[in-house]
């Protein structure tokens, strides 16, 4: 069966960065609705459009065509005491209060990326934000999707976008780094 709009793929892949490093081995396959449904990069979607079981190829990503561009405006800097405890380097909090009077969450997903006995360094990017990627795939299997799957507009797996590697670039275990220091662009304390 040709992959086209409405049918459900399923994947091995494995992310590199641009030098060949490994990011996500792709442990488990990816399903992903075909069609524009956000679930897996346009860019080598429109790729997969009539292919069929079997086709493998290899992608170059430039960031803003994977997780897009880093933003530093998505850096957070909160009193530690406003997270529950235990809190560690790595751990992620969904909606964090924003910078609005009315103290309301952004829904964003955020990734405490530092430490210290104070406060806590907040990232809002996703962990490769800024990384241009190559992504290998492989199609391991062609169906057409079923009418609720269509309504849902998801295959039922996550999508890739939510995939976060076990081991962050940038992320630092270190809690004993000077309050006054600068935040780098990776949301590190230095």
């Amino acid at each position: 069966m040709e992959i086209a709009a409405n049918t459900v793929v399923t994947l091995r892949y494995r992310i590199d960065d641009a030098q060949g490093e490994n990011l996500d081995p792709g442990a488990d396959a990816l399903v992903y609705l075909h069609g524009g449904y956000g679930d897996f990069f346009e860019k080598i979607e429109d790729k997969l459009a009539g292919q069929e079981e079997g086709f493998e190829s290899e992608f170059h990503l430039e960031p803003e065509d994977a997780f897009g561009d880093y933003d530093a405006e998505l850096l957070r800097v909160v009193p530690r005491a406003e997270l529950p405890e235990p809190v560690e380097t790595g751990m992620q909090f969904e909606g964090v209060p924003d910078d609005a009077e009315d103290g309301e969450t952004d829904g964003r997903v955020w990734r405490v990326t530092d430490l210290t006995e104070d406060v806590a360094v907040l990232d809002g990017n996703h962990p490769l934000a800024g990384l241009a990627l190559r992504v290998w795939v492989q199609v391991t299997e062609v169906r057409p999707a079923t009418d609720a799957e269509i309504e849902a507009g998801s295959a039922g797996s996550d999508p890739l976008f939510s995939v976060m590697p076990g081991e962050l670039p940038g992320a630092d275990d270190d809690d004993d780094e000077d309050l006054d220091a600068v935040l780098d662009g990776r949301g590190t304390l230095h």
